[in-house]
C-alpha cells in the first residue's frame, strides 16, 4: 500500500489558461504607459529641489486651489450621499414606470469610459453641437479657448 507521501504528485493546472502571459503582458503594458512617465515626472520635480517644491505646495495659490477642490469634492460627496440613498432606497422599495431606466443611468458611469464622456460633452457643447447652437443664439457664455473666444470643435 502506498503512502499519501508517495504517490505522485500531478502538476497544477491553472484554472484560467494563458493567466500568466496576459498578466505579464499587463504588467508591461501599465509599466511603459504608466509608471515609467509617472517615475519621470517625480524624478523632474525632484530635480528642482525640495525647497523649491515645498515652496510651491505652500504658495497661497495652491493652497487656494487645495481648498477649492476639497471643498466642492466633499460637498459634492454630501449631496451624492444623500440623493443616492433615496434613489437606492426608491428603487429597492417601490416598483414605478421607469424603474429600469433609472437602474441603467445609475449604472452607466460604471460602462461608459471617462474619455468617451468628455469627448460627447464637448461635442454637444461645441457651437455648432446641439447644446452648443442653442448657447450661441441665446448669447450665453460656454467655455471659451483662450484665442478665439469660441468653443472649438474636439474634431477640429
Amino acid at each position: 500500500m502506498l503512502a499519501i507521501s508517495d504517490a505522485r504528485q500531478f502538476p497544477r493546472h491553472s484554472i484560467i489558461p494563458g493567466f500568466g502571459l496576459s498578466f505579464g503582458i499587463t504588467l508591461t503594458y501599465v509599466g511603459l504607459l504608466v509608471a515609467i512617465p509617472l517615475t519621470v515626472l517625480f524624478l523632474q520635480a525632484t530635480g528642482a529641489g525640495w525647497a523649491k517644491i515645498s515652496v510651491e505646495l505652500l504658495s497661497s495659490r495652491t493652497l487656494a486651489a487645495f481648498r477649492v477642490s476639497f471643498g466642492t469634492a466633499f460637498i459634492a460627496g454630501l449631496i451624492n450621499a444623500v440623493f443616492g440613498f433615496l434613489v437606492a432606497w426608491m428603487l429597492v422599495r417601490y416598483n414605478f414606470p421607469g424603474r429600469r431606466i433609472i437602474d441603467a443611468l445609475i449604472d452607466l458611469p460604471f460602462a461608459l469610459p471617462t474619455a468617451v464622456a468628455g469627448i460627447s460633452l464637448a461635442s454637444l457643447y461645441a457651437e455648432d453641437g446641439w447644446i452648443g447652437s442653442v448657447l450661441a443664439h441665446v448669447q450665453t457664455h460656454t467655455p471659451q479657448d483662450n484665442s478665439s473666444g469660441r468653443l472649438r470643435k474636439f474634431s477640429d
